[in-house]
């Protein structure tokens, strides 16, 4: 891979070791694939040298990162994932009313949503995170029939998220606003991970109305060059649910 991209720009080995502040024997032992994986420095410097000649494209470099191993292991801002949700992205959220949608992050933030999805979980656009909203915003308890369970489900699941990942900036942050609840710091206690729902149903009272209804849960991970597997679509879909006992027993 490292060498098409140095000839398809016609740099030679030496030119690019000099510029990268390698060996050109250093280049040449990571083209034939008999030197262990660089180091991210020296990745950034070949592809920011390589860049200048003539632009890689978002998938060449992550396929270069890919090879070298050193795949994304930082989470990216909130702000840089929303500019990867195209207007075509968008509009697909759009035609899944009155179905809820939204495009999610995989540290639940909320990147885009359809209007079912935001009147479902009010305040939750403005809060942008979902544990923030479930801990800070009183909605979400009338909101969440079973509340208490899902916020335990997705604190599980954030720690089974920072376990995988070598990227603590981010989660030391959170996790000190996230402490400044009670609830949350008996929940992270509980030292429990988790990588999903163990139930697919989730159970949502209309504010409005009262009225309650259930709703299945599907999540689809997003394709991304840029962002790899840092995208997920939610799709909330009417639900009935087979153990009639058990949504009978919905508080209304």
């Amino acid at each position: 891979m490292l060498r098409r991209l140095r000839d398809d720009r016609g740099v030679s080995r030496e030119r690019l070791a000099f510029n990268a502040g390698v060996s050109a024997s250093y280049i040449s032992h990571l083209e034939k694939g008999d030197r262990d994986h660089p180091t991210r420095e020296v990745v950034d410097a070949l592809v920011r040298y390589l860049d200048r000649i003539e632009p890689l494209s978002q998938v060449e470099r992550r396929h270069l990162l890919d090879l070298a191993g050193l795949g994304a292991s930082e989470f990216p801002p909130v702000d840089r994932l929303r500019q990867e949700i195209s207007g075509e992205m968008q509009r697909a959220l759009e035609l899944h009313e009155p179905h809820l949608a939204a495009y999610i992050d995989t540290r639940w933030n909320v990147l885009a949503c359809n209007d079912s999805y935001a009147r479902a979980f009010p305040g939750l656009v403005e809060d942008v995170n979902i544990l923030r909203w479930f801990l800070g915003n009183e909605k979400s308890t009338d909101v969440m029939v079973e509340w208490e369970s899902e916020v335990r489900t997705t604190v599980r699941w954030l720690r089974g998220l920072i376990g995988s990942t070598g990227d603590t900036a981010w989660s030391s942050e959170f996790l000190d606003e996230l402490g400044r609840y009670e609830m949350f710091r008996e929940l992270w206690d509980e030292g429990v991970a988790a990588y999903g729902r163990e139930r697919p149903h989730m159970h949502l009272r209309d504010v409005a109305t009262g009225r309650c209804r259930s709703i299945a849960v599907q999540l689809f991970k997003v394709f991304s060059a840029v962002n790899p597997d840092q995208i997920q679509i939610f799709l909330g879909l009417p639900s009935w649910c087979a153990d009639s006992a058990h949504a009978a027993d919905i508080p209304a």
